[in-house]
């Protein structure tokens, strides 16, 4: 009996041949054609097995052969593996029968991700994260990520799609790493790399559709797709209906082999409202489970992105829920978008970018936790209250949101310098998990726009989709502006949304690193700010219309407690200071400035000290000041609180 890793796809066994096996009900017979060899091509028949599989070992093949599955006997029909382990030629080529083995791993002492605590994730796109868009040219990028605070990468899809540049997202070979950023021994390199610099990484999937161009799925059965539900997007998988476990099979096959062959340290897993299962258990709570399983001793991180903003997710299985480490928060980006742009136009209209809403989105992971959303006509979200910050992810940029504005800009072109600096402390010192976008931490130039290389039929058909998207921010829905939204498969865009790595040591790019440094080196050796992410670490009050505070404590019952002050707005002056949060921890002691955003190096203006007894509290424009305790001098101590 043949010991196979995963349940489909072609595997090299232990006496040396390739067992291929597939799942293809529609079929009576199925043969494997490899393509290769003086005889080639040389079809050998697979035997029948339960439940609509088919199987066989093959002598003479190895890896590096090329291969297809020929089709009920058909000369015509002759396709590639649905579960290729590699597609050299992209997804209509043949596939390539890849060996793991041969690939020599240096991370036996790696652990894994240590805790949900402490992490900072970075999402990087391969394709434009370099000039060459390859994991090679990317993993020579590692060092500089480690030393700049990054602990977790993530890494956009990677399931193999058509043409030469994409997102991502229209994947529609789940097992083969897309063959334009490089081989899968690359990838395999990349995450080795990685890991000896003490970064984790996790892999962004797709189980909600594939792509419309190259999926070859339903030549082979028809149950691969859900007959009840459809996804905004295209067909989505069958994983409750009839003939749905070989499809369960096949998605959790999927899970482990992205940990277990490529040594992943978790996902993040794309629009799970998308997932549609009736089943008594949920195929995401099947898929956390086989995910832990694959990584076995390894401590693996397990992040969602939920639109609705389902709490569930979130809790173990002991209480009823899926068993996530995070999820997205789309309320923090949403409320400190409309606070450094004013726009509140379509979703945004959500929001007021008010000081409480900060506030509130630090301490709860998100805003809606079950309000009526007007806007949407229904209630949004659940109650998330009993769970820390650090398991809600905030950002200031990812993929999505950037592309969503009208020219793809970055959220420092849509602001003041002093905003999005202040904006970064809020993010990188909050107590909630930060993500950044490639190229945020030094104000990259390059835009991020939407592309991708398909047919021109598909590529209009998306076209249409994003003017269609786009329309519901009034702004974009003009003529004008419509008539602005470029195709997709415009090379252009994709060179476009490329980083310039030399920006980095340029005037305020290099001051924005700086800033994006220290605050990050603030955030991982401060004590204070370290065990901030758990619940009941941190307080807030609004000091003004447009400011506000945020009081870390001490764990340790020192006093060593460390303010944020952030204000968006005009100078405030507080001659009036009735808010317990600034009062200093004790009687001999008094704040001081840490950090200010507008210190010159990050390119800003300057800050005098916040706290004098002259004019009280003085909070600059468009800024943020970091403040710790400090002994106070002999004349602030003359009458310290508490005396008569």
């Amino acid at each position: 009996m043949v010991t196979r890793r995963q349940v489909v796809g072609a595997e090299i066994v232990s006496d040396g041949r390739v067992h291929f096996r597939v799942w293809a009900p529609k079929h009576k017979e199925v043969q494997v054609v490899l393509e290769a060899g003086p005889d080639a091509p040389r079809g050998f028949a697979l035997e029948s097995e339960a439940e609509g599989y088919f199987a066989g070992a093959v002598a003479g093949a190895g890896g590096g052969t090329r291969y297809r599955f020929r089709l009920g006997g058909s000369s015509v029909q002759v396709l590639p593996d649905p579960a290729s382990r590699y597609q050299p030629e992209g997804p209509c080529g043949p596939s390539e029968v890849i060996d793991p083995l041969c690939f020599r791993w240096t991370d036996q002492a790696w652990q894994g991700i240590a805790s949900v605590e402490g992490q900072v994730l970075y999402e990087l796109h391969v394709g434009t994260f370099t000039p060459q868009g390859t994991w090679t040219a990317a993993l020579q990028q590692l060092p500089y990520l480690a030393e700049l605070g990054i602990t977790v990468l993530e890494i956009m899809p990677i399931a193999e799609f058509p043409g030469s540049f994409g997102w991502g997202y229209d994947g529609v070979d789940l097992f083969a790493p897309f063959h334009g950023y490089g081989i899968p021994e690359d990838v395999r390199r990349f995450v080795d790399r990685a890991h000896a610099l003490g970064l984790g990484v996790i892999l962004d999937v797709v189980y909600n559709h594939l792509g419309p161009e190259g999926n070859v799925l339903g030549h082979y059965a028809d149950d691969y797709f859900s007959r009840k539900y459809q996804s905004e997007w295209g067909d989505t998988f069958n994983f409750d209906g009839p003939g749905s476990g070989p499809v369960r099979e096949f998605v959790l096959a999927n899970v482990a082999y992205w940990v277990e062959e490529f040594h992943f340290d978790g996902m993040r897993v794309d629009a799970t409202q998308s997932l549609y299962d009736s089943s008594p258990v949920h195929i995401l709570a099947q898929i956390a489970r086989r995910m832990r399983e694959a990584a076995g001793d390894r401590r693996i991180l397990i992040v969602g992105e939920s639109e609705p903003q389902r709490a569930g997710l979130l809790r173990g299985a002991d209480r009823g829920g899926i068993g996530f480490d995070m999820l997205w928060s789309d309320d923090f980006h949403h409320t400190a978008t409309v606070a450094a742009t004013g726009n509140r136009e379509a979703y945004y209209g959500d929001y007021l970018g008010s000081p409480q809403e900060l506030v509130s989105v630090l301490k709860r992971g998100w805003l809606y936790q079950g309000q009526w959303d007007l806007r949407q006509g229904k209630r949004r979200g659940s109650p998330a209250l009993d769970i820390a910050p650090a398991a809600f992810i905030g950002y200031l940029q990812n993929h999505d949101q950037i592309a969503n504005t009208a020219r793809g800009e970055r959220l420092h072109v849509r602001t003041t310098p002093g905003r999005f600096r202040a904006l970064s402390a809020l993010l990188l010192l909050g107590p909630t998990t930060p993500l950044l976008f490639q190229g945020q931490e030094f104000a990259a130039s390059s835009l991020f726009l939407y592309f991708s290389d398909a047919r021109p039929e598909v590529t209009e058909q998306l076209r249409q989709g994003r003017r269609k998207f786009l329309k519901q921010f009034p702004s974009l829905a003009t003529d004008q502006m419509q008539a602005q939204v470029p195709s997709p498969s415009h090379h252009d865009l994709f060179d476009r949304s490329k980083l310039n790595l030399a920006e980095r040591d340029v005037g305020s790019h290099a001051e924005a690193l700086v800033l994006h440094r220290d605050l990050l080196l603030l955030r991982q050796r401060d004590p204070t700010f370290r065990a901030g992410q758990r619940r009941g670490a941190i307080d807030g009050a609004v000091l003004g219309p447009e400011a506000l505070v945020i009081r870390w404590f001490d764990p340790y019952g020192l006093g060593d407690d460390r303010l944020l002050l952030v204000n968006l707005g005009v100078e405030l002056r507080l001659s009036v200071a009735a808010e317990p949060l600034l009062a200093p921890p004790s009687a001999d002691r008094r704040w001081r400035a840490l950090l200010s955003s507008e210190e010159p190096r990050y390119g800003g203006q300057g800050t005098a000290e916040p706290e004098t007894e002259e004019l009280n509290w003085r909070l600059a424009g468009h800024a943020a000041v970091v403040m710790a305790p400090a002994p106070a001098v002999a004349d602030e101590v003359r009458n310290p609180p508490g005396t008569v």
